[in-house]
């Protein structure tokens, strides 16, 4: 190999990380959606509150439960603290999942029919 073809391959190298450089700093600085790494759960049930820590996984954001275990966020991580912790009892009748006692983007909208 001469001389001509190592600077070409040289050149190649710098000019490929001056283009994919301001890719990685832009992903590095994405905003965070959980600032300081904690959510707030508030019970719809007045059960009270409960804070629990979130992390960025592979496959998406997670929450810890008080008794360490981490599980995926569902809609949002604090509605999925709070339906697997302090409204857990509530929220949790026969036939209806997890998923479905999640408030959605409107808010926690409930049906009262009239007796």
């Amino acid at each position: 190999m001469s001389f001509v073809g190592k600077s070409a391959g040289i050149t190649f190298v710098f000019a490929s990380t001056a283009l994919f450089s301001p890719v990685s700093s832009a992903q590095s600085t994405a905003p965070n959606p959980y600032p300081g790494g904690f959510v707030i759960a508030k019970s719809r049930f007045n059960n009270g509150a409960m804070r629990g820590q979130v992390r960025r996984a592979a496959l998406g954001w997670r929450v810890q439960l008080p008794n360490g275990r981490w599980v995926y966020c569902r809609r949002s991580c604090s509605e999925t603290l709070r339906v697997e912790t302090i409204d857990f009892f509530e929220s949790n009748a026969a036939g209806s999942g997890q998923l479905t006692n999640e408030c959605g983007i409107f808010g926690c909208l409930d049906l009262k029919y009239p007796h």
